[in-house]
């Protein structure tokens, strides 16, 4: 994506979700605009020792965003899982650790706390 896109979209989106998830579709239905994310096949820092293999996602979810220019917003999220090689334990981000020692604002906690209930 050209950076100048990228750069538009971090200031309307949480810039977390811009760094590690890709949009992969868009749609506007009349006055909603739905966007259509899935998380980056980056296995997480706290399992780079292991082996691990990407095995799809976890079931969609759909989160109501803040309104841009007077149309409904709905981010619906993948959440990537991996396959540890060795041990066939499934392995996934663990989001309550990418926000430890970070400044979240209100909306990023509860974005976080709505992605890490499933």
């Amino acid at each position: 994506m050209d950076n100048n896109y990228l750069d538009l979209i971090k200031l309307v989106l949480p810039q977390f979700l811009v760094e590690n998830f890709d949009l992969e579709k868009s749609r506007k239905e009349k006055e909603v605009l739905h966007l259509y994310f899935e998380e980056r096949n980056i296995p997480p820092d706290e399992h780079s020792s292991k082996i691990l293999v990407s095995k799809g996602f976890h079931k969609e979810i759909t989160i109501q965003d803040f309104p841009l220019r007077g149309n409904t917003v709905y981010l619906h999220v993948k959440r990537r899982r991996w396959l540890d090689k060795d041990t066939g334990q499934v392995v996934q981000r663990d989001w309550n650790l990418v926000a430890q020692g970070t400044r979240m604002t209100n909306e990023f906690a509860a974005f976080l706390k709505e992605i890490s209930r499933y």
